[in-house]
């Protein structure tokens, strides 16, 4: 009863995601999670995800969108980015490129609900809930995971999806390279004097972004990247002068800050993994990269690793060949170790650019704004590839009428 296709450690988003869409493709998967699963309070979060087309499609893919939307989400259908060292300004507005919207700013916890109900329908998942990883062994063809309550798991493939601190790619044995930003994000969630028009905005100051990403009922979640010292004064601040110094550092754009909540912070780190693969085993999402928050690819990049790795896999599930052999998972390391680098790569430049006070940076990095917004076709195709409407992407991320013609 403990032998499966797959074990995925890790019953985040990411691993959620992976394990519900292998299960649909008739594998048997076990979920190992040491938390017990978010029980929901009906308390807002104020740490939240900007979700691409390309996620959500995975999700409709998946089954979970109409469990997801049915909830409090918010759409956001222009994008505002400007410069406090200059008037570069760049404007992304989805009618441009005949969408509906460019994304939708959601609770995680409304995502964990989905996917959770999701992969408890799916009779080839179990989960196990809470139960820790303690060691894993691989013999041949075949990889042994022990749980803390003496529980064995068998299966030819692992994957971690535990986390950026992955307690099985350390134990796999499984390099990374890191760098410190001496950045923190702080979060919150604030109202404003004038509303958010559906727009999600972002200015550019030299210790880092500040995003307001719209939500329901007139509030915002901020993202604010700072150095980790400054982070500490601004949450020893009262209310007050909190809102005085957010609204200071957001030029008043939607008016003064009128209330807040929740603020909290997060250390800034860059990780990647020296390798994402080894003989059975496989690493997705946090476990195999983090990258800089500035343009909220974070949970969408997971997903497009959990998305691709269960397609390399079923693929070769019903080819008849070993799923957990190193060939075959060698196609889903060529597929998004280098899309995850290129990205991670881009975001590390945008915020050496704009943190950066020099005159003459200062000068270009305004003629660029400037000069992308007024660009026509490049910044639409710019927009259509930040949304996740084109690239190579896993089937479960394109849309029907793309996965038809390729099939």
């Amino acid at each position: 009863m403990n032998q499966f296709d797959v074990i995925i450690i890790g019953g985040g988003i990411v691993g959620m995601a992976a394990a519900c869409a292998l299960g649909a493709a008739g594998m048997t998967v076990a979920v190992v999670e040491a938390r017990a699963p978010v029980v929901d309070t009906g308390v807002r979060d104020a740490r939240v995800f900007a979700i691409t087309r390309a996620s959500e499609r995975i999700f409709r893919a998946l089954g979970a969108w109409d469990a997801i939307s049915a909830r409090d989400i918010c759409a956001f259908r222009e994008m505002r980015v400007w410069d406090a060292g200059g008037s570069g300004a760049v404007h992304f507005d989805c009618a441009d490129i005949g969408e509906p919207y460019l994304g939708h700013i959601i609770e995680p916890r409304f995502i964990q609900a989905a996917l959770l109900e999701r992969l408890q329908g799916l009779a080839g998942v179990q989960l196990y809930c809470p139960a820790q990883f303690r060691d894993t062994e691989i013999d041949g063809d075949q990889v042994t995971v022990a749980l803390d309550d003496a529980t064995t798991l068998t299966a030819r493939l692992v994957v971690a999806a535990d986390g950026a601190r992955s307690p099985l790619r350390e134990r796999l044995g499984i390099q990374v390279r890191e760098h410190d930003y001496r950045q923190s994000g702080l979060v919150a969630l604030v109202k404003t004097e004038h509303g958010h028009r559906e727009t999600a905005w972002q200015r550019f100051l030299p210790g880092g972004p500040l995003a307001f990403l719209p939500m329901s009922g007139g509030w915002s979640s901020i993202v604010w990247t700072l150095p980790s010292e400054e982070v500490k004064r601004l949450l020893a601040l009262d209310k007050e002068a909190f809102h005085a110094a957010l609204g200071e550092a957001f030029d008043l754009r939607l008016g003064r800050i009128i209330e807040s909540e929740q603020r909290k912070t997060f250390p800034l780190r860059r990780l990647h993994a020296a390798q994402y693969i080894s003989k059975r085993a496989a690493l997705i999402g946090d476990a195999a990269h983090t990258i800089h928050p500035l343009a909220g690819q974070g949970v969408n990049l997971g997903l497009l690793d959990a998305a691709a790795l269960a397609e390399v896999v079923a693929d070769a599930q019903a080819r008849g060949k070993d799923v957990g052999s190193v060939p075959v998972l060698r196609r889903y390391e060529r597929w998004r170790r280098g899309e995850n680098q290129l990205m991670m790569s881009a975001m590390d430049g945008f915020n050496l650019l704009f943190s950066n006070a020099r005159p003459p940076l200062r000068w270009a990095r305004n003629l660029g704004l400037s000069m992308m917004d007024a660009a026509g076709t490049a910044k639409d195709v710019l927009m259509r590839h930040a949304m996740g409407l084109e690239g190579d992407l896993p089937a479960l991320a394109r849309s029907p009428d793309a996965v038809s013609e390729t099939t």
